[in-house]
């Protein structure tokens, strides 16, 4: 396979795997490459100041953990949503180049189906039917916030000890040096001052 180069990957398109959905929500496709913080700002926006009530969060493969992680933003953000999870696997058709063909012959290429694990996440501000698997209602208002001051005061007063931690150390090798200086001065200046009454004599 070392002389094959992975050429492209298409996604099977699947229908989202939740009932009654509007026919206009956003589904936001999570890629491995994909950075949160601009999927967060077009979420938010559409959730925002478009006034969506519902959202699809949906990533396969390694794209799933940075799925969680989105889902885990809004819902601290907005607070209040109820969230559907579906898990489910996805066929990637990868498609191989062959880099060194034989000589005469043709360019071959590989096509190869992999099942990934997928993960679709609905959120929505409206009550959504609590009897299908994967629901879970809204997390309370009040405990995410204050657990998040206490975090950052700790955060931020733990990081000033680190700072005031490092800097006698230096203080101290500065003193060294400045001894190593005189040390040497002191024998040269005495040696010369002896030397000179040899010269008299």
């Amino acid at each position: 396979m070392e002389n094959f180069r992975k050429v492209r990957t298409s996604e099977e398109e699947s229908p989202l795997p939740f009932p009654d959905l509007p026919p206009d929500v956003v589904e936001m496709k999570v890629k491995e490459g994909s950075k949160i913080r601009n999927l967060m700002n077009f979420a938010m926006a559409q959730m925002e100041l478009k006034g969506s009530r519902q959202i699809v969060f949906s990533g396969c493969g390694r794209a799933v953990t940075k799925t969680i992680t989105c889902v885990e933003i809004m819902k601290r953000k907005l607070g209040g949503l109820h969230q559907v999870t579906k898990v489910r696997y996805k066929t990637l058709l990868e498609v191989w180049e062959n880099q060194d063909p034989l000589p005469g012959g043709q360019a071959q290429n590989l096509t190869v189906h992999k099942n990934v694990p997928s993960i679709c996440i609905l959120l929505s501000r409206d009550p959504l039917d609590p009897n299908q698997t994967g629901y879970q209602p809204p997390e309370p208002q009040h405990g995410p916030g204050t657990q998040l001051g206490e975090a950052g005061e700790d955060a931020s007063s733990s990081s000033t000890k680190g700072l005031k931690r490092p800097l006698p150390p230096p203080r101290e090798e500065l003193l060294t040096k400045k001894l190593q200086v005189q040390v040497p001065d002191g024998p040269r200046g005495s040696g010369t001052t002896d030397r000179r009454p040899d010269h008299h004599h």
